[in-house]
């Protein structure tokens, strides 16, 4: 008998073990139990062929409807072309050079048929797809599935769906049970009455019927809730002991020296929001608060005040930003926004001032030295940097604060570089411009309080949302770049955003055989068309991240100050950019972009008192999920609307993915956007028994399932946060 540990070679014989662990990353028989299906097909059910993603692995059940043999012109060699069907869609099978695949693949057929959905000639297709026919010539396999359900797993081009079954079906019927741990108290199992462990494993593999499946997938559900509750439940409660200091300002010192010279009225969700901040830092163990909000709802100006606050009280603060851009863009805002309160020290400078230090890796020797000997000798009470502020040589006198700008832009081993330059825990206040649903956030920031600004401040003005079918309707796309050169004769500015840079490294061949989509569009490209073309005659720059560090600061000064009317970028502008003079983008090639990407991008105008026009230009067919997903951006400018419909088209995987929380996804069954009831009973549970049993001991199949679950990078995301 096989145990959970075993490598999945000992099992499974030939090269399979290795394809799955290559391609799946599925190495021990535990993998491999925990690798569920995707979903289920019926025998004589045909999968929805309309409902399938361009570049997704998928398996399909379907009925063949025709297939022909073309000969390639001109050269020699051919391509078997077969088309499938469900009855309303059609997807085209494309053999290269196998010709005498035709006398098996027959029209009447049925058959499972894996492969990356692709195009050609602009219409879907698998190349080279591996299949099972499923008729009476394949009785084997019509046997193994009849009168029940048919599990398609997560597969790869290498790996179809029914190998993984045989590999599964190895597994279950070799595995000593005995070793497979139930995580789960039994007091809970009884009283929410969740089904074994085994039962479950097994009938989500195996389901006989529907009712099977659900079951299975309820009980496999609290498993992977609770157990990742619990390691935020553990995090919050090592938190909550650790001994910090305690930051409340004076009176009469820099924070309302700052709020003195505000031309406006803070906005009630920014009171609303720095009142939650200055109690955190007014506790002697270390915040760890999530600030979230809409586009330009006014994020920096509450994560400023906070940094001021802790000024007040002798501390510094460091403000960690993704890209240079960002930063400079922030000190440049926020000196502008201190005016002789940035200069500290300085002549001319005010009594209460501080200096605020710029920290990237692109800086010349001296302004590096200066701005290292400020932080050192606490003149600079705020600094802010990329992932040079987390280098050896930086050090700082007293950092009380850590302010993370677009905080799924950063490991965790950068984050904690940066927090273990204090010698006490500063507080940590992580901002995203991203609106997270509220489930989403109760499990990827688990371990953070949440503060959400969800309102606009005054002057703010709307923002209309159109897409350019560039291809349906040509006229259209000459339309927009009308509407940008109307903007700049008004006086306004524009960005135009591409999905690429377009130098000679971008330039790659297609291999023969896959889709025959162009490739994306790119900055120098556009930009060299615009200037002869359409907007020919207005000042037109570039800007990308393949710029030189002092091009790239050169471009945004001259745009900010008005001599540049067109911005040509990639996403770059993503964040962060404020220039209230642009009013209109233009996105190119927008459905290669992510719902909240866009939304971000959308962002950059309407920042002034003009109103904001955004323009997102595709190729799409209208009745693509791509332009689907425009269509709904165009359709609100909630971003917590907005960022549910993007992570409910996105695979459950992403959700908890690296790009966002610093941790690989566990989650395999659980839907952080469906299973809010589950992840909310979970954490109750998770914290009644971390109080009760902090270090696990009477929960020993519990903390064995935190080992299994949380790798190495995951417990270093859970530790450092």
């Amino acid at each position: 008998m096989s145990t959970v540990d075993e490598p999945l070679r000992k099992l499974i014989a030939g090269n399979s073990a290795k394809v799955l662990a290559d391609s799946l990353g599925l190495h021990t028989n535990g993998d491999l139990l925990h690798h569920y299906p995707r979903r289920y097909a019926e025998r004589g059910e045909l999968t929805s062929l309309d409902e399938l993603e361009l570049d997704e692995h998928v398996t399909v059940m379907a009925r063949i409807e025709k297939a022909e043999v073309i000969p390639f012109k001109g050269r020699k060699g051919n391509r078997l072309q077969v088309v499938v069907t469900d009855g309303r869609g059609r997807l085209t099978l494309a053999f290269f050079n196998q010709a005498h695949r035709v006398h098996e693949l027959r029209p009447g057929r049925q058959g499972l048929f894996a492969g990356k959905v692709g195009v050609f000639n602009r219409v879907r297709q698998l190349a080279n797809p591996d299949y099972q026919l499923m008729d009476e010539d394949s009785a084997g396999l019509a046997e193994e599935f009849a009168g029940r359900l048919i599990p398609v797993y997560p597969a790869s081009a290498q790996m179809p769906s029914w190998k993984i079954s045989k590999a599964v079906d190895a597994l279950l019927g070799g595995l000593d049970w005995a070793d497979v741990q139930d995580p789960l108290p039994e007091r809970l199992r009884t009283e929410r009455q969740l089904m074994p462990l085994r039962e479950a494993l097994e009938q989500i593999h195996r389901p006989r019927t529907h009712a099977d499946e659900i079951a299975a997938r309820s009980r496999l559900k609290w498993d992977e809730a609770f157990v990742l509750q619990v390691a935020l439940a553990r995090r919050r409660a090592t938190d909550s002991a650790q001994p910090a200091v305690a930051r409340v300002p004076g009176a009469g010192g820099l924070l309302d020296a700052f709020d003195a010279r505000l031309p406006f009225t803070l906005t009630e969700g920014q009171q609303k929001v720095s009142a939650e901040i200055f109690g955190d830092l007014a506790r002697e163990h270390p915040m760890h608060r999530l600030l979230q909000g809409e586009v330009g709802s006014g994020k920096t100006m509450v994560g400023l005040r906070a940094m001021l606050a802790v000024v007040d009280t002798g501390g510094q603060a460091a403000m960690l930003a993704p890209t240079e851009v960002l930063a400079q863009q922030h000190h440049r805002s926020i000196v502008e926004m201190m005016g002789d309160l940035a200069e500290g020290g300085m002549l001319g400078g005010a009594e209460q001032g501080t200096k605020v230090a710029l920290l990237t890796g692109s800086m010349g020797v001296p302004a590096r030295r200066q701005a290292l000997l400020d932080l050192i000798s606490g003149d600079a009470g705020i600094v802010i940097g990329t992932h040079a502020l987390i280098e050896d040589k930086v050090q700082f006198r007293d950092l009380g604060l850590v302010v993370v700008d677009e905080q799924h832009r950063f490991g965790v081993e950068q984050r904690d570089a940066l927090r273990a330059k204090a010698d006490r825990p500063p507080h940590l206040l992580v901002m995203t411009a991203t609106p997270i649903p509220r489930t989403v956030a109760m499990t990827v920031f688990g371990d953070l309080e949440t503060s959400v600004l969800d309102q606009l401040p005054a002057g703010r003005s709307p923002i209309s949302t159109h897409v350019v079918p560039a291809l349906e309707r040509p006229n259209f796309l000459t339309r927009a770049w009308e509407r940008v050169r109307e903007e700049v004769a008004k006086g306004h500015q524009a960005y135009v955003v591409c999905p690429r840079i377009g130098d000679e490294e971008d330039k790659k061949a297609k291999p023969s055989g896959e889709d025959d989509r162009r490739p994306p569009l790119a900055v120098l490209d556009i930009a060299a068309e615009l200037t002869g073309g359409a907007l020919a005659g207005l000042r037109v720059e570039v800007l990308h991240g393949r710029m030189a560090p002092d091009a790239k600061d050169d471009v945004m000064r001259r745009f900010t100050a008005g001599a540049v009317d067109v911005l040509v970028a990639t996403t770059v502008i993503e964040v962060g950019v404020n220039v209230p003079n642009a009013t209109v983008m233009v996105i190119m090639d927008a459905d290669r972009f992510g719902v909240s990407q866009l939304h971000q991008l959308r962002g950059r105008v309407g920042r002034g008192s003009a109103p904001g026009l955004c323009l997102l230009v595709s190729d799409m067919p209208a009745a693509s999920a791509a332009r689907q997903r425009l269509d709904a951006v165009a359709a609100t400018l909630d971003g917590f609307e907005l960022s549910r419909i993007d992570l409910e088209q996105r695979r459950e995987g992403d959700v908890l993915g690296q790009a966002q929380s610093g941790v690989r996804s566990s989650l395999r069954v659980l839907s952080v956007l469906q299973d809010e009831e589950v992840i909310a009973a979970a954490r109750e549970e998770a914290v009644l028994l971390v109080a009760a049993d902090p270090e696990l001991t009477e929960h020993q199949a519990l903390a064995g399932a935190l080992r299994s679950l949380l790798d190495e990078e995951r417990a270093d995301y859970l530790e450092k946060g």
